[in-house]
């Protein structure tokens, strides 16, 4: 079983990837003026996924929720206290808890924006 969790946890990193690079890049412009590194490659990124309108729904939507409701049904076959001894004995757990709680957050992000447009 514990095999199966690092493999889910391991899959749903990489579905979260393009996310957390778009996000970290919001991040990062924010922290220099653009002229200066690594600011600009920041709004490089972020250009590049706003001159693609399928970046919105595939990268930002479609894959952090499936993160979310795949990372949900696997926490959700055990109850609130083996989810705890889970985490503290498995690593797997203690990954796909905090990816799935990532894709939440991006959600949320990506679903105010977007509410705020």
């Amino acid at each position: 079983m514990q095999t199966g969790k690092r493999a889910i946890a391991i899959t749903e990193l990489l579905l979260i990837f393009p996310a957390t690079v778009f996000m970290t890049a919001l991040a990062v412009r924010m922290l220099q003026p653009l002229q200066n590194e690594p600011a600009r490659t920041a709004e490089r990124i972020v250009q590049w996924y706003a001159a693609r309108p399928w970046t919105l729904w595939i990268l930002l939507i479609a894959l952090p929720l499936t993160v979310l409701v795949t990372g949900c049904a696997v926490l959700m076959r055990n109850n609130t206290r083996e989810i705890l001894a889970a985490i503290r004995a498995q690593p797997a757990t203690l990954f796909v808890a905090a990816v799935t709680l990532t894709a939440g957050v991006f959600l949320v992000i990506v679903v105010l924006h977007m509410l705020a447009n």
